[in-house]
């Protein structure tokens, strides 16, 4: 089958609209041949209570409905006109044949009204509404017919329950989308708190082992050479661990993917490393792994080693020790940390965001942290991460 190039798609799309509109403005010069010709005299039933007299002026009322989608109170402002000839045509003698077609006529001008209500503000269809059913009514009364119908009653019974399940249609359509809104703006918001948070991470850390490598290698350059040039090794090396981690933050920005590492994010085997660099700003960190090692899935890998990095980066900046101790345990339904120093202390709670950070990440998985002086003297950050159940059936099977 050969595609259809968008030319030929153009021509059909003009085509169906002329269609569309030539039925519907044709609409009430039909019901109007239609219904005073008798269209068969309703000698051909197709049911008991559908004939020709029905089917034919059905149809014809139908056509409007081609233009509702785009031009609603066109077809509307049609319907109107359709369901006056039809009035007007048919025999004010054949009672029961004209309220068939006063049915059919209120049932059309009410789903009109019941789109124009889904899709436009109160005021708007409140209005189309009261236009739509004094026409109705007026056109009842002019008939002169004494039955419900005719009059107001059952009318705007109609045209209110119409307008009742349209305006719930359009509110419920605008709830959702204020959620759909709310939803985007809280996705927003917690992914500029998890790239703050990552960035806090990786650059207060580096930062303060090159503040501290820059102001040993001031020290001691005139006095230990070798020493200055490792401080310098060791800033270098820092600091393009550091761009190569920020490079990856914005190209993940770039490409509104996310952070998109070039390299695996870190995990709990990396804090060797972490170790080494930390040495290296004059603060020895020892790291002891008890339980059974694991792999662990990966927001709970990543929020472990960024707690222990944003705690022995306060070690670093604040505790004036030399060495601090990591305790990584691995139980059956829990991660516990713990990075202890006996030095002065770290910062207070509220001076800075990295508690904070580092409470937020270990909230975000339903875990809990405390930070605090020690008894003993020093400082103690602890956290408890939950390991989820089929991770921890693993383990006990």
């Amino acid at each position: 089958m050969d595609p259809i190039t968008p030319g030929r798609r153009t021509v059909a799309a003009q085509l169906r609209a002329v269609l569309a509109w030539t039925g519907a403005l044709a609409s009430p010069l039909l019901l109007y041949v239609v219904i005073s010709d008798g269209a068969g005299g309703g000698s051909f039933d197709l049911v008991p209570w559908l004939s020709m007299r029905h089917l034919l002026p059905a149809l014809a009322l139908a056509l409007p409905f081609a233009l509702l989608r785009r031009w609603p109170f066109v077809a509307l402002g049609l319907l109107l006109v359709g369901s006056a000839a039809a009035t007007v045509a048919i025999n004010t003698e054949e009672v029961a044949y004209l309220t068939d077609m006063r049915y059919l006529q209120i049932i059309a001008v009410d789903l009109a009204v019941a789109v124009i209500t889904a899709s436009r503000s109160r005021p708007v269809s409140s209005a189309v509404a009261f236009v739509a059913l004094l026409g109705q009514v007026a056109m009842g009364y002019g008939n002169g017919t004494s039955v419900p119908v005719f009059e107001f009653e059952v009318p705007t019974l109609a045209m209110a329950l119409t307008w009742t399940v349209g305006n719930s249609v359009r509110a419920r359509r605008r709830h959702a989308q204020a959620i759909g809104v709310q939803a985007a703006s809280q996705a927003a918001t917690e992914e500029r708190l998890r790239i703050a948070r990552e960035l806090h991470d990786m650059v207060a850390h580096s930062i303060g082992v090159i503040a501290i490598q820059a102001g040993m290698g001031r020290r001691v350059i005139d006095t230990q050479p070798a020493e200055a040039r490792n401080a310098l090794q060791a800033i270098e090396d820092t600091s393009r661990e550091t761009l190569a981690g920020l490079r990856r933050v914005l190209v993940g920005l770039r490409q509104d993917t996310g952070i998109a590492p070039a390299a695996p994010a870190p995990v709990l085997a990396d804090l060797d490393r972490l170790a080494a660099t930390t040495a290296g700003a004059g603060v020895r960190v020892t790291v002891d792994w008890r339980g059974d090692r694991r792999p662990l899935p990966g927001d709970i890998e990543l929020s472990a080693y960024r707690v222990v990095q944003e705690a022995v980066t306060n070690v670093v900046r604040h505790a004036a020790t030399p060495r601090c101790a990591v305790t990584v345990e691995y139980r059956d339904a829990e991660l516990l940390l713990e990075v202890a120093d006996d030095g002065r202390g770290g910062a207070r709670p509220g001076t800075g965001y990295g508690i904070t950070g580092m409470r937020e990440r270990v909230a975000l998985l339903g875990g809990q942290l405390t930070a605090g002086p020690r008894p003993e003297g020093g400082w103690l950050v602890s956290a408890r991460l939950p390991v989820p159940e089929h991770v921890a059936a693993t383990v006990a099977a």
